[in-house]
């Protein structure tokens, strides 16, 4: 059993395993005999947890290192400038010279992450992704400047496909066009930098899943949670039968969603959906095609089009 780094499998007294780590005294007690085979622990761990004031004065250490800062979080300020006012003449003069000295970032790297990472929390922001995304495109980002992978290629660009990575790691489905929307890049450049950066850097990913953008388009659609349900249920029909291979994820759910909307009598226009999902009304229709034809779905289709008439 290792405790603290203390890798204790025995009592040497009694051999008992059965041991106890009492973390307030900082001691490893054996539970048979009562041996105090330990004491005066160091607990190397995390302290951040703050409940007043008063607990912050006392945190013995510092905020989670981050990538989403350009120095991850380890900067020290000089002073705050309520405490440099306090002080007088030459004194004053003299930290307000280091403070802004402080501030002048030397190396092009870092000034290149600095201005990247406001840039990378600004399109974050915009698509609501959570930090864990952020924190995980601002490594991706960090670790292609340090390879020299930014070279001839834009900042904004790089970021855009730093956080597009991200998202397909972390299963959070956003779109090539929702980025082009929030970063102001072209969404064909977006994807390029993409590859290139993945490749570069060896990141795996798996294919997008289309089952994961169904939510998102059906709150969009202002579809029932009867006709997501019957989404998810044909896009996985689907994939048993092998029909959402070499397909578009976005093409996959949005005709999944139109499908289910006609069999749930909540029609949405092909239009509609389009929109929503990002795809040409095109895609919307050969996908639709064949979910109905591979999954015996025409005779259903044609049943509730008929009602709708009537």
């Amino acid at each position: 059993m290792g405790l603290q780094g203390h890798y204790i499998k025995r009592c040497p007294e009694c051999g008992s395993v059965n041991l106890h780590w009492d973390r307030e005294k900082g001691e490893i007690i054996c539970m048979d005999c009562g041996l105090v085979i330990e004491d005066k622990l160091v607990d190397f761990g995390k302290d951040w947890r703050e409940f007043s004031d008063e607990d912050a004065s006392k945190r013995r250490t510092g905020a989670p290192l981050t990538f989403t800062q350009y120095d991850q979080g380890l900067r020290t300020d000089i002073g705050s400038k309520e405490d440099l006012f306090q002080l007088e003449g030459k004194q004053k003069n003299k930290f307000f010279r280091l403070r802004k000295w402080q501030e002048r970032i030397s190396t092009a790297i870092e000034r290149n992450l600095k201005m990247a990472m406001a840039e990378l929390r600004r399109v974050a922001s915009f698509l609501n992704l959570p930090s864990s995304v952020e924190n995980e495109a601002a490594r991706i980002y960090t670790l292609a400047v340090q390879r020299g992978l930014v070279r001839g290629r834009s900042m904004e660009s790089v970021v855009a496909g730093a956080i597009y990575a991200a998202c397909r790691r972390h299963d959070v489905p956003r779109t090539l066009d929702e980025l082009q929307e929030a970063s102001k890049v072209d969404k064909k450049e977006i994807g390029r930098t993409y590859r290139f950066i993945t490749r570069e850097l060896g990141i795996t990913i798996l294919p997008n899943n289309p089952v994961d953008y169904i939510p998102r388009f059906a709150s969009a659609l202002r579809l029932s949670p009867k006709t997501q349900s019957k989404a998810v249920e044909i896009v996985e029909k689907a994939q048993e039968k092998e029909l959402t291979s070499g397909r578009g994820p976005t093409g996959i759910a949005a005709a999944a969603l139109y499908v289910a909307a006609l069999l749930n009598k909540e029609k949405r226009t092909q239009r509609e959906v389009a929109d929503v999902a990002g795809v040409t009304e095109v895609t919307i229709r050969n996908r639709y095609k064949e979910l109905i034809e591979k999954l015996g779905l025409e005779e259903e289709i044609l049943k509730r089009e008929k009602e709708a008439k009537a």
